[in-house]
């Protein structure tokens, strides 16, 4: 595939191509290209909330809670305390576990499959306590303040505030509403912003233990063609270069570009979730349709920036502003300072399961991951690996539970 030269608009375009590839946003079974003809705007919108959506139609119950983060977003989060059956006629305190979605979409992602098929409802029925987190950017997040999603101001941030306070934010609100430490668990970005907070101490005393599927830590040997392009082209100041502080991937810019792409030689979008997160093996269509009803969702321009300089630059570091200066001003130091992964307690409880055909959490960067776990306690760390599974599997695999779910469930309670 030949390399394309980028004006300022490629550039910015190419940037927004990088939104579609840290998450999937299939044209799953339709014609070449045929995505951008589909739910082109908003994510659906959800009047009543996510529980009254997709948790208690299935007679589970349901709690809408929001959360205020220390610098002043209102984030919103769902409590599946019950299973169906059951309830809690033992009087034992149920286990909290905390779930965090990826980037571009939000706690909804994880409900997309039937009752016996979705990870919070397969947890809350094997009797624990489920928490869905949703981070800043989603659909019910606000501000407390005069900040509205249309000022560029309420776009202001990239991972590293998602790790500084929105996870600190929800591991608060969970430890005293259970006044238990919490099961994390993560997908995809979710990961990577729990691996960082963990490895600077956050949550320490909060944290039972965690469960990363298919991590993004490091990011150099992802197999997609498209991403890594879209990763490795300048970006550098971006959010001021171009005023965009908001990254909405059914925008027209997005749509404009993908179009083009997709009759680009040797780009084929008959099915772009292969293409761009590997062959996933376990989809079924019309759970990828109701993903498209309400994803993806927008993100901080500054989000991919920093996403895109993991790719490129090999290691798992603060934002960087692009300038010695801006990051001493920041930092006090003239290069961004690094995420150590090895700080993470060694006596952490950790399970990672990640797949072989995944283009995004590549095998290789997974290694380097669990290279710096290497002194991590081997009766504290659990390792799965999946040779058929890819980056969407694992959050809407129809096998899913047997494979991967199953053992979430009994690595916890071997916990307890």
């Amino acid at each position: 595939m030949q390399v394309m030269a980028f004006s300022p608009t490629g550039l910015l375009s190419l940037v927004v191509f990088m939104v579609l590839v840290v998450e999937p946003h299939p044209a799953y079974g339709s014609s070449r290209g045929g995505w951008f003809g589909r739910n082109q705007g908003a994510a659906t919108p959800l009047v009543n909330g996510i529980c009254a959506a997709s948790v208690t139609i299935h007679g589970y119950k349901c709690e809408e809670h929001q959360v205020k983060t220390q610098d002043g977003y209102i984030l919103s989060m769902q409590r599946i305390p019950e299973g169906r059956i059951g309830g809690n006629s033992s009087g034992n305190k149920k286990q909290p576990v905390l779930i965090q979605h990826g980037v571009l979409v939000d706690g909804m992602t994880w409900l997309l499959n039937s009752p016996q098929q979705n990870l919070p409802m397969i947890l809350a029925d094997n009797g624990f306590d489920v928490w869905l987190a949703n981070t800043r950017g989603t659909r019910f997040c606000r501000h407390h303040v005069s900040l509205h999603p249309s000022q560029p101001e309420f776009w202001d941030w990239s991972w590293d505030e998602l790790v500084s306070y929105d996870l600190p934010a929800v591991f608060d609100f969970v430890f005293n509403h259970t006044a238990q430490k919490i099961h994390y668990i993560g997908h995809s970005l979710g990961t990577l912003i729990g691996l960082a907070s963990f490895s600077e101490g956050h949550q320490e005393d909060q944290l039972k233990s965690a469960a990363f599927l298919s991590p993004i830590a490091y990011l150099t040997h992802m197999k997609t063609a498209l991403g890594v392009v879209a990763a490795r082209a300048f970006v550098g100041e971006i959010t001021t270069l171009f005023g965009v502080a908001e990254f909405n991937p059914k925008g027209q810019q997005a749509s404009i570009f993908l179009k083009a792409l997709c009759n680009y030689p040797g780009v084929d979008c008959y099915d772009l979730v292969t293409a761009i997160t590997g062959k996933n093996c376990c989809l079924n269509a019309s759970t990828v349709d109701l993903f498209l009803q309400n994803e993806p969702q927008s993100t901080a321009t500054k989000n991919m920036v920093h996403l895109a300089q993991t790719v490129r630059d090999g290691v798992i570091a603060k934002y960087n502003y692009g300038r010695p200066d801006y990051n001493l001003m920041h930092y006090g130091e003239a290069r961004p300072p690094i995420y150590n992964i090895s700080n993470i307690p060694k006596d952490l409880p950790i399970f990672i399961s990640y797949g072989g055909q995944d283009a995004l959490s590549d095998v290789e960067d997974v290694g380097q991951l669990l290279d710096n776990l290497k002194y991590h306690d081997v009766n504290k760390l659990s390792i799965q690996y999946i040779k058929d599974y890819a980056h969407a599997d694992f959050i809407m695999g129809v096998n899913a539970k047997d494979i991967v779910y199953n053992q979430v469930v009994s690595f916890f309670k071997n916990q307890q």
